[in-house]
């Protein structure tokens, strides 16, 4: 009777592959699944077992970059009260940083949008969700005679 790493040495070769392929971010079920993909019949548990015979462990998954920081901030007013309409240009601008990942690497986006027509009137991207982001994009749009109320979700 063949030993059973013997009787699995190729499916250990291609866990090893697809695991390396991956980066090291699959973890047992997404292997199962993409060795299944390839047209083989594995249970998931006999996946799990070579992956800790190998020492293949998957990475953590990075934590989503999330703005709001509990009470840490000073709370503003809601000034537009859900009404999210303006009767004239450059009355009331919302905005919001959004995180994105491009090549690898988080990038962060920072739109105003005019809630007049719904125009996308300025926006800015860095490597880092700071104030500064808002602010910059903000310096450059806004105009001396201009007092738009800016609403966020305060992050």
């Amino acid at each position: 009777m063949a030993s059973l790493s013997d009787r699995h040495a190729a499916l250990r070769e291609r866990i090893k592959a697809i695991f390396a392929l991956h980066k090291g971010r699959y973890g047992n079920r997404r292997l199962t699944a993409a060795v299944r993909q390839l047209g083989h019949k594995i249970n998931h548990k006999t996946v799990q077992r070579l992956m800790v015979d190998m020492g293949l462990k998957s990475l953590v998954r990075p934590k989503k970059y999330r703005s709001y920081k509990d009470d840490a901030g000073r709370v503003a007013p809601d000034l537009i009260k859900r009404q999210f309409t303006a009767d004239a240009a450059s009355q009331q601008w919302v905005t919001d940083v959004t995180e994105f990942n491009v090549a690898g690497e988080k990038l962060y986006l920072s739109p105003v949008m005019d809630l007049f027509n719904g125009e996308i009137i300025a926006y800015e991207t860095a490597r880092r969700p700071v104030f500064k982001l808002v602010e910059s994009m903000l310096s450059k749009r806004l105009r001396d005679n201009e007092r738009p109320i800016l609403h966020s979700d305060q992050g």
